[in-house]
């Protein structure tokens, strides 16, 4: 008996395997753009950033993706630190329908530039919008008066960094005599600012006794600089430097014999600067983050480190960036959509158990609201300081540990939403 059915000629066959093969390909997909430095002078922060949001990314579709089976796609583009860059890869990512950018590590002024021509090309293309993720840039303005319903900050920002060192400076009676020494842009101003406010409410009796801004990325030598704060006979420097303007500064004033206390915002989670330290022999190095390697009682952050490490070969140091593109995913699966509008909702006032702990965005000024851990980059010692780092006998100690309700401050934003 014959069949029914003849065989499919082999034309046809082609063209069904061809069809399934492209329903294949043309899986749903989410697009993630990273805009951040991956060259010039700051290129090593970048390449950590961009390592961290792959490893999450990577873990995230690992698990399935979001909404049962979308993958998130990263796209990658050099903002050079500059503004205009960072301009042309905005347009380039919204040319690859991107729906999200993930940034921070390019400066709070260009960060601010990106937030603001996002929110251009929302208001002029409904239901083509896009969200902003900024894990680094913390100028408060961002979440102050320059606020956007588009933009989400996921780091404490400056107001917030700087109370918890101003916490830790009233116990400190060695703090005498403040010299400030910052980048020549937003977040150094802005660094300096807090500085004296915060630190001179904290302890009336301090003295500050010089300020200086010097050009961001261009400085090769600060010998010059070392040798004015110690003709104005400081003891410490509160400096907003981070990447090389950090390290070389450690530099010029280990050479110079000179030992200061510095108090940074987060330059122990930038590659180098324990070895700066190290090599330096002298200054002690304060900062605030969210966690630090070889804090006691983090299983969950050490476990990620650990599973990190042995993915990537390098040390993981920033947990807010690595659960950035985890609180999107979060977000767009509470949404049951990828609709920007809807997803920029879910955000809102979103709560997340965190490998650092419980953490919350702050929906009237999307804010989130992080713990925040003061640490000094000191010898090992076995007690407080347990394990070396970056090939050194130098790691950190906890000093202090805030939660971000201890920690936040109001806002001036007034959100203008959709």
């Amino acid at each position: 008996m014959k069949s029914k059915h003849a065989p499919l000629a082999p034309v046809a066959l082609a063209c069904l395997l061809a069809l399934a093969g492209g329903a294949q390909a043309q899986q749903p997909t989410y697009k993630i753009a990273y805009i951040d430095p991956l060259s010039g002078p700051f290129a090593n922060v970048g390449e950590l950033m961009l390592t961290h949001t792959q490893y999450a990314i990577e873990e995230i579709n690992a698990k399935g993706g979001v909404l049962g089976g979308t993958k998130l796609q990263l796209l990658q583009f050099d903002s050079k630190l500059s503004a205009q860059e960072s301009q042309s890869a905005l347009q380039a990512a919204i040319d690859q329908g991107a729906k999200a950018i993930v940034t921070g590590g390019s400066g709070s002024s260009v960060v601010t530039a990106l937030v603001q021509s996002v929110a251009r090309w929302n208001q002029r293309n409904p239901g083509k919008e896009l969200i902003v993720l900024n894990h680094s840039s913390i100028d408060p303005e961002m979440t102050g008066k320059g606020c956007s319903f588009w933009h989400f900050q996921t780091e404490a920002n400056t107001a917030m960094k700087m109370k918890a060192l101003a916490n830790y400076i009233k116990k400190t009676p060695d703090v005498k005599k403040v010299y400030l020494l910052n980048q020549d842009y937003a977040h150094g101003k802005q660094w300096a600012s807090y500085g004296r406010q915060l630190v001179g409410l904290a302890r009336p009796d301090v003295q500050f006794v010089g300020e200086t801004l010097h050009p961001i990325g261009r400085v090769k030598d600060f010998s010059p600089y070392i040798a004015n704060i110690k003709q104005s006979g400081a003891d410490s420097v509160i400096t907003g430097n981070w990447g090389q303007d950090m390290t070389l500064l450690l530099k010029a004033a280990g050479d110079a014999g000179y030992n200061l206390r510095y108090f940074n915002h987060s330059a122990g989670s930038v590659p180098g600067t324990v070895l700066a330290v190290s090599q330096a022999r002298l200054g002690q190095l304060t900062w605030v983050a969210e966690w630090h390697p070889g804090q006691a009682e983090t299983p969950r952050a050490d476990a990620l480190a650990k599973a990190y490490k042995a993915k990537t070969g390098k040390d993981f140091l920033a947990p807010r960036i690595d659960f950035t593109p985890r609180l999107l995913a979060a977000a767009i699966n509470k949404a049951g959509s990828t609709d920007t509008v809807k997803v920029a909702r879910a955000l809102e006032d979103m709560s997340y158990d965190s490998v650092v702990g419980p953490i919350r965005m702050r929906a009237e000024d999307h804010q989130l609201l992080l713990p925040q851990v003061v640490n000094t980059i000191a010898p090992v010692d076995g007690k407080s300081v347990k394990v070396g780092w970056e090939g050194t006998n130098y790691g950190f100690r906890t000093d202090a540990v805030y939660t971000g309700n201890e920690l936040a401050q109001g806002s001036e934003c007034k959100m203008v939403r959709p």
